[in-house]
């Protein structure tokens, strides 16, 4: 028997999951339970894209580095996988030929799930085929290729050693949140997925991903890597809505930061009756407070900008031309001589006449506090505030 093991407190007992339903997957869902969560989610897209217009060329791009970024490293997050963010941001601004001063290369395996995220969105109008997801799979699991593994690479799973389940808790005593359709079975559900998933509808776009992003992952048709496909799937779907292949925003990390609702509502609708309307609703939702966090970054951005048009004819050193650049993009905490010195790669008296210069030039401002307490602000800047769950 596979297990898929995940920590979590919950402790449930076996019920019939949906796909063991008899008119599975003819999901239903109560469209009137949709109509404020989807006219949120449409007023914060709209909102959202209006400001990234006002952006200009070199701010979209960084917030597109980014949001991408994110997306990689946090969906690999929700799976216990952490990734080099300096390696992940290279990768990602060689291959959308945005110069980043030639950062270190990635290892494969990142190598791997950046090119499934990007081909998911940069050709979300091309079809999803068994091919394509079978490729993103390999992708997924470099340094399986051709060797002796009990995963199956870049194929279904098979029911050899027994069912697939997602289980957590004590080893000799596990609960079981879901156990997968019976490998036999994934073929033609993979079929009906698929040709769903390509036919023209007319119903909304962000539910489409939301529908397929369940979908998939309950068919669970690999040994492992099934919820990376899923999200990425999702946003492919999100960009066939948006009809573009720029990415500004990242579900995956607002997943991340909802990760024990994620596996809550997972486990009700998939041991539910076909209804997901939960599952709607707190995907469309979740969306929105994704659309929040990445507004909070663009706005940030322009401040960054008009911080700078504010204070274009002061006479900088190149040293803290670069300081105060790094810290407007990774505003994180109040400005010390320490950090000063760090950033700058200088000494603390060096750091500190570069901070007095700029209080005097009212470019910074000094805190309230003194001695070991001294901090410093940007003058006219107003740090955004992440979107919370």
């Amino acid at each position: 028997m596979r297990r898929i093991w995940y920590d979590s407190p919950q402790m449930t007992k076996r019920e019939v999951y949906i796909w063991e339903r008899a008119r599975w997957p003819r999901f239903t869902y109560d469209a009137q339970m949709l109509l404020v969560p989807l006219g949120a989610a449409r007023r914060a897209q709209g909102e959202f894209h209006a400001l990234i217009e006002s952006l200009g060329f070199r701010d979209r791009d960084r917030a597109e580095i980014e949001s991408r970024t994110e997306e990689a490293i946090r969906t690999a997050e929700i799976e216990g996988e952490p990734l080099s963010r300096v390696a992940v941001r290279s990768s990602i601004a060689r291959r959308l030929h945005i110069d980043q001063g030639g950062l270190p290369p990635a290892d494969a395996a990142t190598e791997g799930l950046i090119d499934m995220i990007l081909d998911a969105t940069l050709s979300y109008a091309e079809p999803l085929t068994v091919a394509r997801l079978h490729r993103w799979h390999t992708g997924l699991f470099p340094a399986l290729r051709g060797a002796r593994r009990t995963l199956t690479i870049g194929g279904w799973r098979t029911d050899e050693t027994g069912p697939m389940q997602v289980v957590s808790g004590r080893i000799d005593a596990p609960t079981v949140h879901f156990e997968a359709p019976p490998a036999a079975r994934i073929p033609r559900d993979l079929e009906a997925f698929l040709s769903w998933f390509e036919s023209p509808r007319e119903g909304d776009g962000l539910v489409t991903s939301a529908i397929a992003h369940l979908w998939f992952l309950t068919i669970h048709p690999y040994d492992d890597g099934n919820g990376r496909i899923a999200r990425a799937i999702a946003d492919m779907a999100l960009a066939r809505d948006e009809k573009s292949s720029r990415r500004f925003f990242s579900m995956s990390r607002q997943i991340n930061v909802e990760k024990q609702r994620y596996y809550d509502m997972l486990e009700r609708v998939q041991k539910g009756n076909l209804d997901i309307t939960e599952w709607l609703v707190w995907f469309l939702e979740s969306y929105g407070r994704a659309i929040g966090a990445a507004q909070s970054g663009a706005t940030g951005a322009l401040q960054a900008r008009a911080f700078w048009r504010l204070h274009e004819d002061v006479q900088l050193s190149e040293r803290q031309r670069a300081v105060l650049a790094r810290y407007l993009n990774d505003f994180q905490g109040k400005l010390t001589t320490k950090k000063w010195s760090l950033l700058g790669k200088t000494s603390t008296d060096t750091a500190q006449r570069d901070i007095n210069d700029l209080v005097e030039k009212g470019l910074l401002v000094k805190n309230l506090g003194g001695s070991k307490n001294t901090s410093y602000s940007l003058a006219g800047y107003e740090p955004p505030h992440p979107s919370s769950p």
